[in-house]
């Protein structure tokens, strides 16, 4: 088992990671003020956030700091910033549960999946349609969060249709993994 060292622990890449998920909590708490101001800061914390997903993996490769943590950190900052924040949603603009249920049981699904193949020395690695399900949640999340009843625009029939889009490709890209991983098993 590989030991931790302070460099790894205090590299940038994963200082931009823990720095995603230190946003969790106070995207939440802004969530949940009123007024325009705060869905605006809201709505672009958590795209910045949302942001960091590449910078921390790009800043990880191009400088050889690609550590066991930050494998570890990467994935978990995504899962617990797109989770947290769609949960979020439903009490805060109505979001419907069903779909939520459907997106997050998909990420739990997946990680065991991705889990139980590791352990089989399987790599069932993160799919073109898995990164798009990503980029329409973000954009989804975005536009629902400025959706608030303060803001006279009105996102959330954006926010809707972003949704449903990342829902399909969620349950597509859900069924691909389970068809790679039955692939990698049935010789």
């Amino acid at each position: 088992m590989e030991k931790l060292n302070r460099q790894q622990i205090l590299s940038l890449p994963n200082g931009v990671t823990i720095l995603r998920i230190l946003a969790i909590p106070l995207i939440l708490v802004l969530l949940f003020c009123m007024g325009r101001g705060y869905q605006l800061l809201t709505g672009l914390l958590f795209l910045g956030a949302a942001i960091t997903d590449t910078l921390d993996g790009y800043l990880a490769r191009s400088r050889g700091m690609v550590t066991t943590l930050g494998k570890f950190l990467d994935p978990l900052a995504d899962k617990l910033l797109i989770v947290t924040a769609l949960i979020a949603l439903i009490p805060a603009r109505e979001i419907p549960v069903w779909i939520v249920i459907i997106i997050v049981g998909r990420e739990i699904a997946i990680t065991g999946l991705r889990g139980i193949a590791v352990s089989q020395d399987i790599i069932i690695s993160a799919s073109t349609l898995g990164k798009y399900k990503t980029v329409f949640e973000v954009a989804s999340i975005f536009f629902l969060i400025l959706n608030g009843s303060y803001l006279s625009i009105n996102f959330r029939p954006i926010g809707m249709v972003l949704l449903w889009i990342a829902l399909g490709i969620a349950v597509i890209s859900g069924i691909d993994y389970f068809k790679k991983y039955l692939k990698s098993i049935i010789v």
